[in-house]
């Protein structure tokens, strides 16, 4: 197809096709003639990447990084994939109050993963983002109980199983790109749904009959001395 097919196709403008295209977003097409090209299911496909990420707000330098990534995952694909998560927001200077030097150490995210018996790598951004998470709680007097911290993690673990059982393996660039866009469109589903499940539960908790304007929330952990 034709580059304004492509555009068409896609609903992409074509000046944004072309601006993704000096940009190296979007891999040229093949040539065939001097000033025209053609373009097929693949830069259909790189079109729906980039503008995904888009839409979540990420930065040019960082879908730049994703899609270095796609084009030439390397051999240790775990290093691909972590690379690929850790463009995605949020960033570690943008998580206020944590660290995000090279040594930077998160004593209540550590505490927690070891508990799960969970992998704890520092350099990982989810860990500035659940120390952050964990600090805030701190802050308002809440706390995570051994509790809370099995359960989630029980479950967390059961969804992060199925995710990467079902990630495409037919090519290691699709591994990444489906890794990538699962984590950045999947995310917001499973914070919707959770939101919604705390709904239906106050529904039948605590009140005689639904009330579709009622929101559930969670129930907070209290530090022992608020509880006693």
């Amino acid at each position: 197809m034709r580059i304004s097919e492509l555009a068409a196709r896609t609903g992409v403008p074509l000046a944004t096709v072309k601006y993704y295209l000096r940009e190296e977003l979007l891999m040229p097409g093949r040539a065939t003639s001097a000033t025209q090209a053609q373009y097929d299911d693949t830069h259909v496909r790189r079109l729906g990447l980039v503008r995904a990420l888009v839409g979540q707000g990420l930065p040019l330098d960082k879908i730049k990084v994703v899609v270095a990534l796609v084009e030439d995952p390397g051999e240790d694909l775990f290093v691909a994939l972590g690379k690929a998560v850790m463009a995605l927001p949020p960033y570690p200077g943008s998580l206020s109050g944590a660290d995000d030097s090279a040594d930077a150490e998160y004593p209540r995210t550590r505490a927690l993963l070891e508990r799960l018996g969970q992998l704890y790598d520092p350099r990982f951004t989810a860990v500035a983002q659940l120390e952050r998470a964990l600090s805030a709680l701190d802050s308002a007097g809440l706390t995570m109980s051994d509790r809370r911290i099995d359960v989630y993690g029980e479950h967390i673990r059961g969804i992060a199983d199925l995710d990467v059982d079902l990630l495409p393996t037919t090519s290691r660039q699709e591994t990444v790109e489906a890794a990538v866009l699962g984590t950045a469109l999947y995310e917001p589903v499973l914070a919707a749904m959770r939101r919604l499940a705390h709904q239906h539960r106050a529904a039948r908790t605590f009140s005689t009959a639904a009330d579709p304007g009622s929101s559930g929330c969670t129930q907070p952990d209290r530090h022992p001395q608020e509880t006693q």
